[in-house]
């Protein structure tokens, strides 16, 4: 399946609503050597649409990990399958708290999260430590 052409102006629209920040690890579009992509919250080989509510911004590391995954195990809650948190849908906030550099999940969504985009990775939870210390992480929305 070929993917679907994103239009400059709806590519500007989701920069704009991210504040060019990864939706996933609010980790700001600045502060990567590689640009973010555009995320198909539900991949297109699952029907999703190339459309503003199913886009969102991530980085390269955040959508590499998620790939096409809708889901994952739950392996704290009798291994339940748990869709993966959808930032057009739900806040942040209410699935993730930051200790540090550290993505703590507070729901099955979170946990599910952090584990299957490898949020709190050695390298990641470096990255992101640098980054407080530079006073620049988390990314700023405006």
């Amino acid at each position: 399946m070929s993917t679907t052409y994103i239009t400059a102006a709806i590519r500007r629209e989701v920069i704009k609503r991210a504040s060019g920040c990864c939706e996933y690890c609010l980790m700001s579009n600045e502060d990567r050597a590689i640009d973010f992509v555009l995320d198909h919250i539900i991949a297109e080989k699952h029907g999703g649409v190339t459309q503003s509510d199913n886009l969102c911004l991530s980085c390269y590391w955040c959508n590499s990990y998620k790939g096409s995954d809708l889901s994952s195990v739950d392996w704290d809650a009798d291994k339940a399958i748990v869709p993966l948190y959808n930032p057009r849908l739900q806040i942040w906030d209410e699935h993730f708290r930051l200790e540090g550099a550290r993505i703590v999940p507070l729901t099955a969504v979170g946990r599910v999260t952090v584990f299957l985009l490898q949020l709190n990775a050695y390298e990641r939870i470096q990255e992101r430590q640098l980054l407080i210390a530079l006073g620049v992480f988390p990314c700023k929305k405006i």
